[in-house]
């Protein structure tokens, strides 16, 4: 089955193409970075306004480049597009166009929960994890522990309290004067500092629980600044040092605790913080040091993408699972209210190009 994959729900306009025998054939991202950068932060009514301008020609390059089905008279055999979480107006308009498409050509559309693509992203790659694992999904938005054990299989075991650890991201580098998105200036910054300089706390180390905990990590971050005073190019860098590293520890700790409850061999990290080079360093080593092996997403699949969105839509709507001719869009939606579908999921080994 070929499946259109349509990603719309914050401030990347998105499109793949996955064939579940020859893997993912073209994708295509657009960010808008440059367009809210003068704000700060995604602007959602903008946001919506460029997704309607940038999706079709995106849409049609990526078709394109994906070359023809030669099953049938439309360019893929079923549609899939994320219906949330997230900015309601982006998500509708992905949503909407993917309806469109899917009514047109005659084939099947699914809406599907953003963060499974994420979670389930790196099945992307040549050597996927085999389930049971453990995933650390860790980005702007969410951070969350969960046992997976099959598609629509997970239990949450520990999430964010309050600030996801990229949200902290972005609020530190943003106290440091960082531009926007302030998350990868400060990971960038934070590679010339110095240890030691700067120590601030692991949250919620010291006691039981996989919950996390990072504002109160950005406060320490605000006092410590106060007190120091001035701060020059090499201050900031240690600052940004020991923030990151703060954040890396307390993820690791975290995730190994997560490994010893559940007996898995294979720890699986996923979304956007999970580009960072500290990140995957770290748990690469602390894999090693416990036996488990640690599988990250390409950094290109960390972020938004429409190729999770393809290959999630691909999964499920392979086993019958589609949406009726409504329109689904869903500003707020738990990973924990998803379920597996009725019949079992056999995950794609496509001969990757």
């Amino acid at each position: 089955m070929r499946v259109l994959g349509i990603e719309t729900s914050c401030d990347e306009t998105a499109v793949a193409v996955y064939d579940g025998a020859r893997g993912l054939l073209a994708h295509e991202v657009y960010s808008q970075i440059a367009l809210h950068a003068a704000y700060g932060g995604v602007v959602p009514e903008l946001a919506s306004r460029d997704h309607a301008r940038k999706l079709l020609p995106i849409l049609k390059k990526v078709l394109a480049e994906a070359g023809p089905s030669g099953i049938g008279p439309a360019p893929v055999q079923a549609v899939a597009y994320t219906s949330g979480p997230g900015l309601v107006g982006a998500l509708l308009v992905g949503a909407a166009v993917a309806r469109s498409l899917a009514y047109g050509w005659g084939v099947p559309a699914l809406g599907v929960h953003h963060m499974e693509g994420h979670l389930l992203a790196p099945l992307l790659e040549p050597d996927p994890p085999r389930f049971p694992f453990v995933a650390l999904l860790v980005s702007g938005g969410h951070t969350l522990l969960a046992h997976v054990t099959g598609v629509g299989r997970y239990q949450i075991l520990g999430s964010s309290l309050d600030d996801a650890a990229g949200e902290a991201f972005d609020k530190t580098a943003k106290l440091l004067g960082l531009a926007y998105p302030g998350g990868p200036h400060l990971a960038a910054l934070a590679e010339r500092g110095r240890p030691g300089v700067f120590r601030f706390p692991r949250p919620l180390t010291d006691r039981p629980g996989l919950d996390f905990s990072f504002s109160g990590l950005k406060t320490a971050v605000v006092v410590a600044l106060r007190n120091h005073g001035p701060l020059d190019e090499q201050a900031r860098a240690d600052v940004a040092h020991a923030f990151e590293a703060a954040v890396v520890d307390t993820l690791v700790i975290k995730c190994r605790r997560a490994l010893e409850a559940t007996d898995c061999g294979t720890l699986v990290i996923a979304g956007g913080v999970g580009a960072n080079r500290r990140l995957r360093a770290d748990m690469l080593t602390m894999g090693a040091q416990v036996g488990v092996r640690v599988v990250y997403p390409r950094p290109q699949f960390c972020t938004d993408n429409a190729a999770m969105i393809a290959l999630l839509g691909h999964l499920r709507l392979s086993v019958g699972q589609t949406d009726g001719l409504a329109i689904r869009s869903r500003a707020r939606w738990s990973l924990a209210d998803l379920s597996p579908p009725e019949t079992s999921v056999t995950i794609p080994r496509p001969a990757h190009p």
